[in-house]
């Protein structure tokens, strides 16, 4: 839990800046009342949030607020979000009309151009409203167009963010109405760049000037995104409320009068009430998104507040650097770090609680030139253990994993890079197994789910507690089951194979990109082929895919060459998985997350694993004590009926599960 130690005192907060040797580092004064809006605010959003959220939507409020900066220049050097000129287009060349500039990008071909100009003859109506009806090029490629030929910049929003106080000089209701979003505020040039659906708009740029008092530099923006991003910055608490803090935070910036050294942020400043409201809000709205991990990152200018959702990272709050010192020392503090310690990496982890949930956070810090970098891993005490159907197992590959189990002895690998929920398997695969007629010992790094009636052992590097140490001590402990988090060197792996040619059933994961991969790596760090052949019972290899939000799914007739595709991995499974389903090659449909979907509805929600699992045959054996490579081990395995990765991806994409794009994005190798 956090402290809120209050105090009226002014906090003094140090801005983080490059540091020449020989120079004295100098800090800006920041009142305690500056700090508390910036908390208070977070702290109303984080309590809005739950209010709006439910467990069946998850709904997930994206808030990005970059700092004040200077205005995006047109030109070659182009700031965060803009975008550069489309491939194929001529910057030099001055384009009449749209349909040459995508005639150009190659988004339009010169049948569809023509027909573009004969309707627009024929019908008069305007270019973009002929492509828009007739669904010729995608709506970016259009605004792209528009933005070559009015020489206006085109910005993508979702890159750039927008800025908090930008959002005060606009209301809500001409934002909407003149579809225009603030995007930054400079207030030394007195300008505003504004994102418009129509930026040749005079009357609404005249009128948004005297509004606003300030001089309107506009760009393109796409109008999806722009109605969507107008939603969620005039209407999330996060970002409105911040932007309230954060001006009084520039008042501050403008007041250099006052400096302090370094050394005198002490725990008077990391102790404020401020201070703890703002990490306390971070990590509550991380639990209600369904973050998995939190990035706090200093930047220049800013520090920006990240969070892993679904496996995406998503960039979600801006915070003034003014703070970033402070925010990174109370959370040392809560994970028992050295606050002055800022040259070297340090690890910990602290327990906090938000209504009834409750979670451990694995904390690691990263010197960087513009400062130290946290990430925090969120690990919730009350998670329950899905079961296997539940990740994603099914069919044969469900009947090889539970063959594999009841076999009292041997080794079972997971196989996968870092994040695809190889941990979670095991913990899946435990939990079937776990009775009290088994004494089952986990060793891990760190202990992610707590699990009833299971010894689960931290690793201690200080302490001399590693995957090896432990693993030796393991075998005096009358085990039944045994799972090494990770086989790291030759000596765990050593003693996970002597554990289970002496009638342990031994679980660990590996860092390999397929199944049949772990083998080669095993034989790599030096464990003989014979022992090997007899005691490795099983491998499997993972990832994770994210689901269709199933919520708002439709399901739509894929072109020819994503069929071809579907046809050409699958194979002979499609034949089998057409005559489950009672459908024809010809009717086969995917599906996708609906375009008309609510703004605040994401595109996919939830996520599950996809598998290749292979169980070690006499054949792979053989080939094991040949020293045989890993494809012709996979292509004994295949012979064999394995489903591959992707495959089984494809088929969970068949099902409306997840999508192509989705599979392709993890297990394309």
């Amino acid at each position: 839990m956090f402290d809120s130690a209050q105090s009226n005192d002014p906090i003094k907060v140090p801005s983080i800046e490059p540091v020449k040797l020989g120079e004295a580092t100098q800090v800006e004064v920041v009142e305690v009342a500056d700090i508390e809006k910036i908390a208070t605010s977070l702290e109303i959003d984080a309590e809005k949030i739950a209010a709006n959220s439910s467990d069946e939507t998850n709904k997930v409020v994206e808030v990005t607020s970059p700092v004040i900066n200077t205005p995006v220049s047109i030109g070659t050097n182009l700031k965060k979000g803009e975008q550069a000129v489309p491939q194929g287009i001529d910057p030099n060349k001055n384009y009449s009309n749209i349909v040459e500039v995508l005639k150009d990008q190659g988004a339009l071909s010169q049948d569809e151009a023509n027909q573009v100009l004969v309707a627009n003859i024929s019908t008069g109506k305007s270019y973009a409203t002929v492509l828009e009806e007739n669904k010729f090029v995608k709506e970016e490629d259009l605004v792209r167009a528009k933005s070559v030929v009015h020489k206006i910049p085109f910005i993508k929003i979702s890159e750039s963010g927008t800025d908090p106080q930008a959002l005060t000089q606009i209301p809500e209701g001409v934002a909407r109405n003149y579809e225009m979003l603030p995007i930054l505020f400079d207030k030394e040039k007195n300008t505003l760049v504004v994102a418009m659906k129509n930026p040749l708009d005079l009357s609404a740029i005249d009128f948004a000037e005297q509004k606003s008092g300030l001089k309107i530099i506009t760009k393109y923006a796409m109008p999806s995104e722009l109605d969507r991003k107008i939603a969620e910055n005039y209407s999330q608490s996060l970002s409105s409320e911040v932007t309230a803090a954060l001006e009084q935070t520039s008042q501050v910036v403008e007041d250099r009068q006052k400096k302090q050294n370094l050394t005198a942020l002490s725990g008077e400043t990391i102790r404020q009430a401020p201070i703890t409201k703002i990490v306390q809000t971070i990590v509550s709205f991380a639990m209600k998104a369904r973050a998995s991990d939190i990035h706090i990152e200093p930047q220049e200018n800013r520090t920006r507040v990240r969070y892993r959702i679904d496996g995406i990272l998503v960039e979600k709050l801006i915070l003034p650097k003014s703070v970033h010192e402070a925010v990174i020392s109370r959370i040392k503090i809560l994970s028992g770090l050295k606050i002055d310690e800022k040259r070297i990496p340090q690890d910990g982890r602290f327990n906090f609680i938000s209504g009834s949930q409750e979670v451990d956070l694995r904390v690691s810090t990263l010197p960087t030139v513009n400062g130290e970098k946290i990430v925090m891993r969120l690990l919730k005490k009350d998670a329950t253990v899905p079961g296997l159907e539940e990740l994603g197992l099914n069919g044969v590959a469900l009947r090889h994993v539970k063959d594999a189990i009841k076999v009292p002895h041997g080794i079972i690998l997971v196989t996968g890079p870092t994040g695809s929920g190889k941990t979670t398997t095991l913990y899946s695969i435990l939990h079937t197994i776990n009775t009290p007629k088994v004494n089952i010992i986990t060793l891990e790094d760190p202990v992610e789910y707590q699990m009833a009636s299971v010894n689960q052992v931290q690793i201690n590097q200080q302490a001399g507690l590693t995957f090896s140490s432990g693993l030796r001590s393991f075998l005096r402990q009358d085990p039944n089951i045994i799972m090494v988090g990770e086989v790291r060197d030759s000596e765990t792996a050593d003693l996970a194979v002597q554990a289970s040619l002496t009638g342990h059933l031994v679980f660990s994961t590996l860092h390999t990109s397929s199944a049949a991969g772990a083998i080669p790596r095993l034989l790599d760090m030096g464990v003989e082929p014979f022992l090997l052949a007899s005691s490795l019972t099983l491998t499997m290899a993972q990832r994770v895919v994210r689901k269709i939000n199933p919520a708002f799914k439709e399901e739509y007739k894929p072109e020819k060459a994503v069929l071809d595709d579907i046809k050409e991995v699958l194979g002979s499974r499609l034949d089998e998985w057409l005559r489950k389903s009672n459908a024809k090659e010809e009717n086969i449909m995917l599906f996708r997350a609906k375009e008309d979907r609510p703004q605040t509805e994401p595109e996919y929600k939830g996520r599950v694993a996809i598998f290749e699992v292979m169980p070690l045959s006499e054949g792979i054996s053989k080939l094991i004590l040949e020293r045989k490579p890993a494809s012709e081990m996979e292509k004994m395995a295949l012979n064999d009926g394995m489903l591959l990765m992707k495959q089984d991806g494809y088929l969970k994409a068949l099902d409306g599960i997840t999508t192509i794009e989705e599979v392709l994005r993890v297990a394309q190798i």
